[in-house]
């Protein structure tokens, strides 16, 4: 019998006994965690975004987000794909809540398309249309026992609002923001106990005003190529105009909604972990300027009302001033943190050493230079995202530094998963057998608890992501979901690790989420 045949033999016994073998391999792969580390109303979800999920990107009167423009043009997205469609799911929503319950999570995150609220955003109407998906979305959830956790913004925005005043570079989108954020509070903040105002910050001003990968594309010489930008100041002046827009939101709720609605509010920062390559002073130090750079940019302005001393000494008058006013706005402006986790790098100074100019030392990013191996062994174990390794150990270590610097904030990870690289010559069968997806999040997780154990405050896990979807400038060759999407039928399928976390949050989760748990 030849390799066909076998495969086929073996595809039509895996079909009869799959029940079976997929009970018996999750036994193998089985990775308890204690689960008194998971405290009652522990928040077990999924997460999402709306570019990257709902598609319809023109339906009902929703207007272009800087997504939709930006993935029109040639050349921005690796396969050439856009999320024009994406996973569907503005039409295939009452089918997702379903598939949720079933995996037992009591919490979904999802994102909100501003321009589909408002397309032209404060210049415009509300787009009634727009509210009423959100509200059934919402309902629906809720009525499978689901929390809606609900960001204001991933990453996109309506395009008017780049085309009128140049987007993050201008403060009056501080205004817009607000706005914003004021119609969703109103419509939806009734039945949302916990809102994000922005995802990622630092990711999608780095990329957006650094290097140009992202819409409107500006950066300088040595950074990408770009036609306009400066690489230089241009990320910290975007930076600071969104912090001072989550300032301003942050003070609506409280001062507006949180007395009625009784809802918690924060921020979601992706932190990277960063193990000194040598145990130099010198790299030791540089470690600790890749955290100022990347996540305590965004985190120290919020919660200790002032930018990093290591940002300060280096970058000097190119990092913007808060006012006044702005300080009695910022310091605590958030109830917790949300901490997006995937990788951790090596760290090697440039500071007081030479290193090989390329993106990613220069003064503006902290002289350091970032690698995923030391002697030619790989920090973590690769996985189908380029130089996002998954280090379980790393996000203990990140949980562990956010609470000794921020006074142990409470931190829900709203985001944490494992890439693997879409290949079109595999079989369904094949891509929903994720066995490492299964071990690594469990390894996550093993991680996760002990850093509670040590005394973090940490009230809650997303895993992303729930369905394969669109993966930003990667288009549809990356896949983190739980579910396999067929990008032609859109069906859904479940994959080995949907099993594996149904099991795991029925181990865990001993009682129902609270509002103000």
């Amino acid at each position: 019998m030849g390799i066909s045949s076998y495969r086929i033999v073996f595809l039509l016994l895996g079909s009869l006994l799959s029940p079976f073998l997929v009970e018996c391999h999750l036994k193998t792969l089985k990775y308890r965690s204690d689960a008194s580390q998971f405290p009652p109303n522990f928040l077990f979800g999924t997460s999402s975004s709306s570019y990257q999920y709902e598609g319809a990107y023109t339906a009902d009167g929703k207007g272009l987000s800087n997504w939709d423009v930006f993935t029109h043009e040639p050349g921005t997205i690796g396969d050439g794909s856009n999320g024009d469609v994406a996973a569907d799911q503005y039409h295939r929503y009452l089918e997702d809540v379903d598939l949720m319950a079933s995996m037992g999570v009591n919490s979904y995150r999802f994102s909100i398309s501003w321009a589909r609220i408002l397309p032209k955003g404060k210049y415009g109407a509300v787009n009634l249309a727009g509210i009423d998906y959100y509200n059934k979305l919402i309902d629906a959830l809720l009525l499978k026992g689901i929390q809606p956790f609900v960001t204001l913004t991933h990453y996109d925005i309506p395009q008017e609002l780049e085309d009128r005043y140049g987007a993050w570079l201008s403060p009056k989108l501080q205004e817009d923001f607000e706005y914003f954020a004021d119609i969703c509070f109103q419509n939806f903040g009734d039945r949302v106990k916990y809102w994000i105002t922005f995802n990622e910050p630092n990711v999608f001003i780095i990329q957006a005003y650094r290097f140009g990968r992202y819409p409107p594309s500006r950066c300088s010489k040595g950074f990408g190529s770009c036609t306009t930008g400066n690489s230089e100041t241009e990320p910290f002046i975007a930076a600071h105009n969104v912090i001072l827009a989550h300032a301003a939101a942050v003070n609506l709720y409280r001062t507006k909604y949180k007395k009625q609605q009784g809802g918690k509010i924060g921020l979601t920062v992706q932190c990277l972990w960063f193990e000194p390559i040598s145990n130099s002073t010198a790299d030791k130090l540089a470690a600790e300027r890749g955290q100022a750079f990347l996540s305590n940019w965004i985190l120290d302005p919020v919660i200790l009302g002032k930018y990093p001393r290591e940002m300060k000494d280096i970058l000097g008058s190119a990092l913007p001033e808060f006012s006044k006013n702005d300080l009695s706005k910022l310091q605590s402006s958030l109830d917790f943190i949300g901490l997006n986790y995937y990788a951790a790098f090596y760290v090697q100074d440039c500071m007081f050493s030479t290193c090989t100019p390329i993106p990613g030392t220069s003064r503006t990013e902290g002289f350091i230079r970032q690698t995923t191996k030391k002697d030619g062994i790989p920090l973590g174990e690769p996985t189908g995202m380029p130089y996002f390794n998954a280090y379980p150990q790393g996000l203990e270590k990140t949980v562990t530094y956010l609470k000794e610097r921020f006074n142990n904030t409470p931190i829900i990870i709203t985001e944490n998963g494992y890439c693997e690289a879409s290949d079109s010559n595999s079989t369904i069968e094949e891509s929903v057998n994720d066995n490492m997806r299964v071990k690594v999040q469990a390894s996550y997780l093993d991680a996760l608890s002990t850093a509670m154990r040590k005394g973090a405050d940490v009230r809650g896990y997303f895993l992303w992501s729930f369905l394969d979807n669109f993966e930003w400038t990667f288009g549809y060759t990356k896949r983190f979901g739980l579910y396999y999407v067929d990008q032609v039928t859109l069906k859904r399928t479940p994959k080995l690790s949907t099993t594996w976390y149904r099991n795991f949050i029925a181990e865990h989760i001993r009682a129902e989420p609270r509002a103000n748990s």
